[in-house]
């Protein structure tokens, strides 16, 4: 006999099944539930300190780290118990997504697990077995939850054990667009939600340095060997020298804000627009007049309807290359013209690493924060900024405002240009309550100011 399923939520907006409207606007994505684990913390708020107070989480590699003998700056994350039958990057996501799920304060007794969808970016997969004699791999212990490694070894085995773990049956998709990946899965999950393939969607991504990869990296020159690893990234700044890998994960619970509303959830931020675009120019290379970040940029802004006003803040991709740091800068002058005078930019991967696939998302989810709490947060260990374009790079303080409306872009190997435009939910009972800064907040000015409006 089958088993009978959940009935579908009885919200209005999902049973309904139809684009539904809320005071004559168009019913948008909004994220409901946040899940991080970083080099700074294990959870999205002490993540989220971290980050406000500047403080680095990259160190020197080690024997530990099961990395080879490469010692090397990283954003590492020391607070998860070793397994070595266990891939770390499903651990980290297995924990974030917990904590998502929970954020979102979902009523598990009425979902209708078929339409809870899951969309999370792709991983290296578990290549430990090939250091094992042949005669011992078939007898590797499982790990807690009975999976050998061949169950992690497929770049979607994240996803697949994550929409196992939580019995997310809806749609499951799995990219790998770089480090444009994890911005990719969300507006994966979102087109899900409004094509009507889901109501819910888990969706995001994690990264961890594998030994292949870096040692890619560090082959192709574009890793920073310090001299002090703590700042050896240095977003913006004359003076850097390349980029630090860094580990970690972030997951978002997707829905619609109706659907967020009818069930009494409150809303972290708004996605009001999205864009994908190829830049075509080089595998690794960027194009220096960044043509096609202008492009995108002025397409999300349009879509977005922000054209008179333009964001107030860029969480940029911000690597500390030299050849990233100068397009982005000239892409976002060129695009907004005197109104970049006002916007604030700035990169998190000075003490965070580059997490490589999961950059974007949890780059996304402390800019979600960032509305929240209206904080836009320093670049650390920018001391002295590049002068191209003449942006406001929030060097190594941030700035506490009004702040409603902020982009996120990735620009990724392979000429993957990204960008996601986030706005607080204008129905202010149903958004998140904001949360005071911590004290050791890195704040320009007097933090008993008042908060200052960017036009």
């Amino acid at each position: 006999m089958t088993e009978p399923q959940p009935n579908i939520l009885p919200f209005p907006g999902v049973a309904a099944r139809n684009p539904a409207r809320i005071e004559g606007a168009e019913d948008p994505i909004v994220i409901t539930g946040i899940g991080i684990g970083a080099s700074l913390g294990a959870s999205r708020e002490e993540v989220w300190q971290g980050i406000q107070s500047g403080r680095s989480g990259v160190r020197l590699t080690r024997n530990s780290d099961r990395i080879g003998s490469l010692r090397l700056p990283c954003g590492m994350v020391d607070w998860l118990d070793d397994d070595p039958y266990s891939l770390k990057s499903i651990r980290i996501t297995e924990h974030v997504s917990a904590e998502a799920l929970a954020d979102a304060d979902l009523p598990w007794q009425s979902l209708d697990r078929n339409r809870f969808a899951c969309s999370l970016s792709a991983q290296f997969g578990d290549i430990g077995y090939m250091y094992l004699p042949a005669d011992s791999r078939d007898a590797q212990p499982l790990r807690s939850d009975g999976h050998r490694w061949w169950d992690q070894f497929l770049p979607c085995s994240v996803s697949t054990i994550i929409s196992e773990q939580f019995d997310l049956r809806g749609p499951r998709l799995c990219h790998t667009t770089a480090c444009a990946s994890g911005l990719i899965s969300t507006i994966a999950a979102a087109r899900m939600i409004q094509d009507d393939q889901a109501d819910f969607a888990l969706c995001g991504a994690a990264d961890t340095v594998a030994e292949m990869v870096i040692a890619a990296f560090n082959r192709l020159g574009v890793l920073s060997p310090g001299p002090d690893p703590a700042s050896a990234c240095r977003p913006f700044d004359t003076a850097r020298n390349g980029f630090v890998m860094g580990e970690g994960a972030a997951m978002l619970v997707l829905e619609k804000r109706s659907t967020a509303i009818a069930r009494g959830a409150k809303i972290y931020a708004e996605l009001a627009a999205f864009q994908t675009l190829c830049q075509a120019h080089h595998v690794t290379g960027l194009d220096g007049e960044a043509e096609t970040l202008i492009h995108l940029l002025k397409q999300l802004t349009r879509k977005a309807g922000w054209e008179e006003i333009g964001p107030q803040y860029i969480n940029a991709h911000g690597t500390g290359t030299e050849q990233n740091d100068r397009s982005e800068l000239t892409g976002v002058r060129a695009a907004f013209g005197d109104r970049a005078d006002d916007i604030l930019m700035s990169s998190n991967k000075g003490v965070l690493g580059h997490l490589v696939n999961a950059a974007g998302s949890i780059e996304l989810a402390l800019t979600a924060m960032a509305l929240r709490d209206g904080y836009a947060p320093p670049t650390m260990h920018l001391t002295s900024p590049e002068a191209t374009g003449n942006i406001d790079c929030l060097a190594e303080w941030g700035e506490h405002f009004e702040l409603d409306r902020a982009l996120k872009l990735s620009l990724a190997f392979g000429g993957h240009l990204v960008g996601v435009a986030l706005q607080r939910c204008p129905l202010a009972e149903h958004r998140r309550p904001s949360q005071p800064l911590i004290e050791q907040a890195r704040v320009r000015g007097r933090k008993s100011a008042p908060l200052r409006r960017v036009a």
